[in-house]
């Protein structure tokens, strides 16, 4: 039962405590925020689109974010913004495959690919890439949850409401709370049907895919609802245009607003927080850390 906390407070984040499989180990994941970095090679995403198009810039980009604290780097080739219609296969590959190739000879920090095409997901594992992470749920691409089941890596399954190209027309749910769990219930049973592991699997409600500004709110302000679930959390605030509607801001002024988003995000049960501004959640995220867990600083 997910029960609407927004008259209530907290002092305690809640429980936390999963096992995630990640390059065949079994990885305790719960005790700390984890950091993924967004590095988006395309010419046309909402926020930084085309400014990490050249290989040498996402490189330079990914180390940057791997140095300000990120503990994975989530690679995409394919702008899902509102209103974009997908981007060809064989573009897609060109864009990531020879940046996962480069990241993964370079660094040991996981690699995530941002993708729902099976075809892209088998080529970046094949080049050392750790997790998929599908905006679809494996729903996309029929072949997708073979090609996860297959080399047994960990999967984002993101609760959308139709597709990028329509989903911000008009989102609406009988009880947004309510559908959330039932989808992710639905979307587990069905990964672990395709013979994915439970312990592959992270959980991410979706923030700004088919979803109103008020509907993003109250995900975020009762995250907790899904700690039953025992799956890692995911949250992706940054710079969404719920963030602008409050502030009035544009992509690049969000920062303050993206932070507030996070930090709560934590306090509800959040663990995995995916980022433009890595440095800055890092430190916000340390912070209050060490404030609910009074945790004893060193003077």
């Amino acid at each position: 039962m997910c029960r609407d906390r927004s008259s209530q407070t907290s002092k305690t984040i809640p429980e936390v405590n999963c096992n995630l499989r990640i390059r065949g180990e079994t990885v305790a994941i719960g005790s700390e925020p984890w950091l993924m970095g967004i590095l988006n090679v395309t010419p046309d995403s909402f926020s930084d689109g085309g400014k990490f198009f050249r290989p040498e810039a996402a490189l330079d980009q990914a180390f940057a974010m791997i140095e300000q604290g990120a503990k994975i780097i989530d690679i995409g080739g394919e702008s899902t913004r509102p209103g974009s219609q997908g981007t060809p296969l064989e573009e897609e590959l060109k864009r990531v495959i020879p940046l996962v190739r480069k990241l993964r000879r370079q660094t040991s920090v996981y690699i995530s690919i941002d993708t729902r095409k099976s075809q892209v997901a088998q080529a970046a594992l094949e080049e050392g890439a750790d997790l998929i992470n599908d905006i679809s749920a494996l729903r996309h691409d029929p072949d997708m949850a073979r090609v996860v089941a297959s080399y047994q890596v960990p999967v984002v399954l993101m609760h959308m409401l139709g597709e990028p190209e329509n989903m911000q027309q008009a989102p609406y749910y009988n009880n947004l709370l309510f559908d959330l769990k039932y989808f992710f219930l639905t979307r587990m049973r069905e990964a672990r049907r395709a013979g994915i592991q439970e312990d592959c699997l992270i959980l991410d409600p979706g923030i700004g895919f088919g979803k109103t500004t008020e509907d993003n709110l109250k995900i975020i302000n009762n995250l907790s609802c899904f700690d039953g679930l025992k799956r890692p959390l995911l949250i992706g605030p940054s710079r969404k245009s719920f963030i602008g509607k409050i502030l009035g801001t544009p992509p690049e002024n969000r920062l303050e607003g993206t932070i507030a988003a996070v930090v709560i995000s934590y306090l509800r049960g959040a663990i995995i927080f995916r980022m433009h501004d890595v440095l800055e959640a890092k430190r916000a995220l340390q912070v209050a850390e060490s404030i609910v867990k009074e945790i004893k600083v060193a003077r």
